[in-house]
């Protein structure tokens, strides 16, 4: 990389804060350190031309949580552990409508559903039972009952007469969200870097020296918000998977409106006014989606395509437009990782698919540990 006097004093001299990743994180991240040092020279830096991972790939589900996948976790984390999570990423929503604003955001409160397949009888009997004491436990944070049983109105087909639904579910326009962030970084004099991987970085007894192929710079401090990329980084600890999505061409007449889940959370879909977006099934190849590689397998759109024809749009002609993917962070623990790793580097990853909903508190708490 050949660069002039005027692009190294600009971009890359006396650079006080450093951050790796343009999503929803990263720029929190930037946001919160431009409000506590305002004269700082903030740089992010983005290996993609668009955020790589997540943050402009996801579903645009305003959620927290089904029933189903808040059981699940129920079984791997303690009590306190799971309404702690359902808190913070409650509360990251809350601080992300609060500064984007929900009309910009295109956020839609339909409320949000789980559907039950007929052969799930075990699944959908627990999730009945225990609706009252999983209302119970989340009582002090939403002062209201959280579930409720409803009876299917939208015409599936092949499950339970039972629909949980969520009023406090929603959905938002990812693209929309994105571009907001991204304009209100730029506003505040944060720069933005696309096309840009950090190669290596090594620390020093006054920065860290950030390295970009064969040219590299000096930065006080590196702040890492890669998430599904960040096993490196964390020894591990972080393990990406990915996410495959599909959205179907305009349906006239669709009668959908809201989030939906399935399976304990792996499969989800909702509307984008007459269309149904429709995305999961890393569960049926834990091993092949444990991957930082984007791309579709026939396995998962064949499952997916089958679900969409035989439960959620049974008898209805529809068309695929589109498909993608997207790359989360996982790990054995839903706990995201909000740490210093050593004198001047830290990170904040492993969002657990909840990206939308805790990215932006996540992305604060970590410009705090600064």
């Amino acid at each position: 990389m050949e660069l002039s006097f005027w692009e190294r004093k600009n971009w890359f001299a006396e650079v006080d804060y450093t951050i790796v990743g343009s999503g929803i994180v990263g720029l929190h991240a930037a946001l919160r350190l431009r409000e506590r040092f305002p004269q700082s020279k903030i740089l992010v830096l983005e290996k993609g031309m668009l955020p790589q991972g997540a943050s402009t790939k996801n579903a645009g589900f305003a959620c927290f949580g089904s029933i189903s996948e808040i059981i699940d976790d129920l079984h791997t984390h303690s009590e306190e552990e799971v309404i702690e999570l359902i808190q913070k990423r409650w509360q990251g929503l809350q601080m992300l409508r609060k500064k984007l604003g929900d009309s910009v955001i295109d956020f839609r409160p339909y409320g949000g559903y789980e559907l039950f397949l007929k052969e799930d009888e075990l699944g959908y009997r627990e999730c009945l039972a225990k609706i009252p004491f999983i209302n119970e436990i989340l009582k002090p944070l939403f002062k209201s009952d959280v579930f409720i049983k409803e009876f299917d109105r939208f015409g599936f087909h092949g499950i339970h007469e039972y629909l949980v639904f969520n009023p406090f579910e929603a959905q938002i326009d990812t693209g929309n969200m994105m571009q907001a962030l991204l304009k209100l970084a730029v506003s505040e004099n944060i720069l933005i870097l696309n096309r840009q991987a950090v190669t290596a970085f090594t620390e020093k007894t006054s920065g860290v020296e950030v390295a970009l192929g064969d040219f590299s710079f000096t930065t006080q401090k590196l702040l890492f918000t890669t998430n599904g990329f960040a096993s490196q980084l964390t020894n591990g600890s972080v393990k990406p998977a990915r996410a495959q999505v599909l959205i179907t061409e305009p349906i006239p007449g669709l009668d959908i409106k809201g989030t939906f889940h399935l399976d304990k959370g792996y499969y989800y879909f909702r509307n984008f006014e007459d269309r149904i977006l429709f995305g999961g099934g890393r569960n049926l190849d834990f091993e092949g989606e444990t991957t930082t590689e984007f791309g579709q397998t026939a396995l998962i759109q064949n499952q997916l395509e089958q679900l969409l024809r035989e439960v959620i749009l049974p008898g209805r002609e529809f068309q695929i437009e589109h498909r993608w993917s997207g790359i989360m962070g996982m790990g054995a623990s839903k706990k995201p990782i909000v740490e210093q790793i050593s004198q001047h580097v830290y990170c904040g990853v492993r969002l657990g698919g909840m990206g939308v909903a805790i990215g932006s508190l996540i992305g604060t708490e970590l410009a705090d540990l600064i």
